[in-house]
Parts: C-alpha cells; sequence; structure tokens
C-alpha cells in the first residue's frame, strides 16, 4: 500500500514532456491533475501530511474597487502565500509533478454574481456548492457591457505576476507550473449565460463576438505572463467546448469567434518554449482536427467513455487516424 505523502517523490518534468511527446517508453506512471477539490485536498493534509491547512483565498470584490490594487494588501498576500506554501507541498508530497496553477481563475470568478448556490451535503463538504446556471448572465445587452467592470480585470493581470513571481521562490527541482486558463468557460457559464449566448448569436451576434474577444485579449496577456516565467512549462487551457453529442456551439462558429484566440495562445505558449494543452470536456470529434492541425496543441484532456472513449483514440493514433 502507497503511504503518503510520499518518501521520496520522483519529480522529473523533461522526462514526463518526453513521454507525453511520445518520444520515450513510460517506465512509471506519471500522475498529474488539472484540480484537486479543495475539501479533498483540506481531508488529506490534515490526515495524512504533518503540515498546516490553509484556505484558498480570492479577493474582495468590493475592496478591489475602492482601492484600484492590489499590491498594497498585505493580509490578502500573506493569507495567499501561506496557501501556495501548501498547496505546492501538498503536490509534491502526492508524487505529482505538474502543479496546476488556478489563481488568475480564482480571481476572475469573484466578479461571477450569478450562479447558483446551496448547501453542500457531501460527506467532505465545502460549505456551499456552486455551478453555472443555464439562463441569466451578467451581460445581455450594450448598455451591461459597458458597465461591466473591465478595468478591474486588467489589476488582475498584475497581482498575478507578483503571484508566479512568488511561485518561482517555492517550486521543488523537477516541478513546473501548469498555468491554467479560461475563456470560452466564462463568457456561456456567467457573462452571458448559455441561454443569453445561443439568443444573442442570432440576436446581437457583434455584442457576443465584442465579448469573447475581451476575454480572448485578457487571457492572453495572462497566458503572456505566464510564459515569460522560467517556473511554468505548461499553458493548459481550460473550455468545455461540449456536452456528449455536440459542441456547445457549431465547429464553425467556434472557428469564427474562438479558436483565432486558442490560436494566439498556442503560438504564445511555443515561442516561450512552453507547452500547449488543452482541456476539454464533452464531443470533440468535429473539432479534433483544429486542435490538433490548426492550434497545434501538445495534449489532451479529457476522454470520457460517453462521446469520446480513449481507447478509441488510441487505436486512431496507431492507424494514422488522429
Amino acid at each position: 500500500m502507497i503511504k503518503i505523502p510520499l518518501s521520496s517523490p520522483e519529480h522529473d518534468y523533461e522526462e514526463l514532456l518526453s513521454v507525453i511527446d511520445g518520444s520515450k517508453g513510460p517506465q512509471r506512471v506519471h500522475n498529474i491533475e488539472v484540480i484537486v477539490d479543495e475539501e479533498i485536498k483540506k481531508h488529506i493534509i490534515e490526515n495524512f501530511f504533518e503540515i498546516d491547512y490553509f484556505p484558498s483565498v480570492g479577493i474582495d470584490t468590493g475592496a478591489l474597487r475602492k482601492s484600484k490594487t492590489l499590491a498594497d494588501n498585505d493580509d490578502y498576500r500573506r493569507a495567499k502565500q501561506n496557501y501556495y506554501r501548501m498547496y505546492v507541498k501538498f503536490h509534491y508530497g502526492m508524487g505529482y509533478t505538474i502543479i496546476p496553477d488556478h489563481d488568475f481563475i480564482i480571481n476572475l470568478e469573484s466578479f461571477n454574481t450569478v450562479s447558483l448556490n446551496t448547501k453542500d451535503t457531501a460527506a467532505f463538504s465545502r460549505g456551499d456548492r456552486t455551478w453555472a446556471q443555464e439562463g441569466r448572465g451578467l451581460i445581455k445587452n450594450w448598455r451591461d457591457f459597458e458597465e461591466f467592470d473591465w478595468d478591474m480585470l486588467d489589476i488582475l493581470l498584475e497581482d498575478y505576476g507578483r503571484h508566479l513571481d512568488f511561485m518561482r521562490t517555492i517550486i521543488p527541482d523537477g516541478m513546473k507550473i501548469a498555468v491554467v486558463g479560461a475563456m470560452f468557460y466564462q463568457v456561456y457559464a456567467w457573462l452571458l449565460g448559455s441561454m443569453g449566448l445561443f439568443y444573442l448569436i442570432k440576436d446581437d451576434f457583434e455584442l457576443v463576438r465584442s465579448v469573447i474577444d475581451r476575454m480572448g485579449a485578457l487571457t492572453l496577456r495572462m497566458y503572456e505572463i505566464a510564459a515569460s516565467r522560467d517556473c511554468v512549462g505548461i499553458l493548459l487551457h481550460g473550455d468545455d467546448l461540449g456536452f456528449k453529442t455536440s459542441t456547445m456551439i457549431s465547429p464553425q462558429m467556434l472557428r469564427k469567434l474562438v479558436f483565432p484566440w486558442y490560436k494566439r495562445y498556442s503560438e504564445t505558449a511555443h515561442k516561450n518554449g512552453k507547452r500547449f494543452w488543452v482541456h476539454c470536456c464533452g464531443f470533440k470529434e468535429d473539432i479534433m482536427e483544429d486542435l490538433i492541425t490548426d492550434m497545434n496543441m501538445d495534449a489532451l484532456h479529457s476522454f470520457e467513455d460517453a462521446c469520446c472513449p480513449v481507447i478509441e483514440y488510441k487505436k486512431n493514433m496507431v492507424t494514422g487516424q488522429v
């Protein structure tokens, strides 16, 4: 039985890349997690690790609107650094060579005021559980678009650069950060809402394009900051583009609105010597060629039996169909 934390974990980022690239056969299982739920992490740390647990830290949007900066918030900085010291030790002790970094996404989600909340009744409860509703988004028309706090999001970029500079000082040898970003998910989950997106594509296409371009440009700037740091090895872009039987919007519409941004993210990664990985739940068959050829992704997550079983994709790779 494996005991955690591991007494002498093997972390070899370059070997991991060689296995994923196919230039080296796997000599062992390389474990990677895009995210470990906070309540699970808390339970493991409190019961198996000899370190203190610190809760995840998000920004106070009300205070941010008043101060227009996060640079002089000492309490926020200390709490955040305590959390990430623990966070790195957790991934190190669990044997994960990659440290997924969601800090920018966590702060971005602080502006989401339309998602639904309810009491979490799970055995390991996080207190409240949140999920995206399908209807109302924050932006329903051009007036909402103009009144949205876009300038506040720019402040998050400054804070993220400082965050990565701190992370650089605590990353153990053999490990790298995978910076996790999202763009289209934010659009349909809470900026426009799913139904809002679907209707507005027909009713006000330019509004949809403007919202996506704002989020696309913000995410690109975040990736540019990340790609300039040596502690970062991967830009891991995570948008769920589909469900069991189809993409959220047509492949043609994705190619027009979303994929040009993906291509720029990939180019940003590669010109800085980083890898571009894509997380995408749901049906992907109609856009797989786009992801591989046009966006030049280096790895894909996830595969689901209901719509894209990994065994079938593995067979197609062997026969040269993927």
